[in-house]
């Protein structure tokens, strides 16, 4: 199943702007920094370079690894993600994840990972395991045994889940988790929205299924502040796994709020605009600084934001999201040399 990921130019242009930025701060204050948090990164296929959307290419995954290495960032044990998560704050850390159990995993990826002993979580969907070009249930296993990984739960069908009402989406969960038990013994504490997209609905769902934390798509660097069922990630493929890009993506920081307005994420054309409200903690230095981009009318736009009082920032959507997908994007360069970012992804629905 071709995994569907919509690449934002803002994106790339806040990439850009990091990679200059780099050579202005070629030596962070990283001393100065007491809240460094965790970069999740999100891969799916390795070498399969017909499916530039969501593969990246062997070598640069190699550069990867050694740009972290060289950088003295340490990978999250997921065993200890949730200590890690509620504690990090003087160090930098990776959380390596892996989306749908494509076979080239399997044979490219996995062979490093495992000589390397780097931790890992391994989101499978459990309909496509054993299917042409997804690894087998003997090859889950194997990697399974390792102590260093994690199988997390990414669903049964892998559809477009969002969209359906919440019985059809209970029964495909359910039947995951069934399948989980079978075949390992036991259901995953860790769950991938497909297409990381989510409701609200859909999130109390997970959490009611005893998932103890899940991950969306939308981008930013999580630490204590963030909701469980609503971590993020930064997806990594050919183009934003580019080496002067992922360079720039190792110099970025979580940005601490309280709350989002509004909280559901699944967008009905009635609240399309939506306002958007987020609460920030106190003491976000230089944070009237911030700038925030949406791609309202599927263009991207510096949006159009105010601060209702020292925290509280309004960022108002003058038109309609269209498409499937609905992104705001805020980034501050903090005074370290690195970057603060946030986004936030709704859910557009045709209803």
């Amino acid at each position: 199943m071709q995994f569907k990921i919509r690449k934002s130019f803002i994106i790339s242009l806040f990439i850009t702007i990091l990679a200059f930025q780099n050579n202005l701060y070629s030596n962070p204050l990283t001393e100065d920094i007491d809240d460094f948090g965790i970069i999740s990164l999100m891969y799916h296929r390795f070498e399969e370079n017909k499916y530039p959307s969501t593969n990246i290419k062997i070598d640069d995954f190699k550069e990867h690894l050694k740009i972290i290495e060289n950088n003295k960032i340490s990978f999250v044990d997921p065993k200890n993600f949730e200590y890690e998560l509620l504690n990090n704050k003087k160090q930098r850390k990776i959380l390596l994840t892996v989306d749908d159990g494509f076979s080239s995993f399997y044979e490219n990826a996995w062979p490093i990972l495992k000589e390397k002993k780097i931790p890992f979580i391994l989101f499978i969907s459990t309909r496509e395991v054993g299917s042409f070009n997804y690894m087998s249930w003997d090859q889950i296993k194997e990697v399974a045994k390792e102590d260093f990984v994690q199988i997390g739960n990414h669903s049964h069908s892998h559809e477009y889940l969002v969209d359906e009402n919440i019985k059809i989406i209970r029964e495909d969960i359910e039947k995951s988790i069934k399948i989980f038990k079978e075949k390992l013994g036991k259901n995953s504490d860790f769950f991938s929205y497909p297409f990381g997209e989510y409701s609200l609905e859909f999130k109390e769902l997970i959490k009611s299924l005893n998932f103890k934390y899940a991950f969306g798509q939308h981008s930013g660097v999580m630490d204590d502040t963030k909701n469980f069922y609503e971590l993020p990630r930064f997806p990594i493929n050919e183009k934003y796994g580019e080496i002067k890009r992922f360079n720039s993506l190792m110099k970025t920081l979580p940005f601490k709020y309280q709350n989002i307005f509004p909280d559901e994420k699944y967008l009905l054309q009635s609240k399309n605009p939506p306002q958007v409200k987020i609460n920030f903690y106190e003491n976000i230095k230089n944070l009237k600084s911030l700038t925030c981009y949406s791609n309202e009318a599927d263009r991207w736009r510096l949006s159009n934001i105010k601060f209702e009082n020292t925290n509280t920032l309004l960022i108002n959507i003058n038109e309609k999201f269209v498409g499937e997908r609905g992104r705001i994007n805020c980034s501050l360069r903090d005074p370290s040399g690195f970057w603060r970012w946030l986004g936030i992804q709704f859910v557009v629905s045709e209803r």
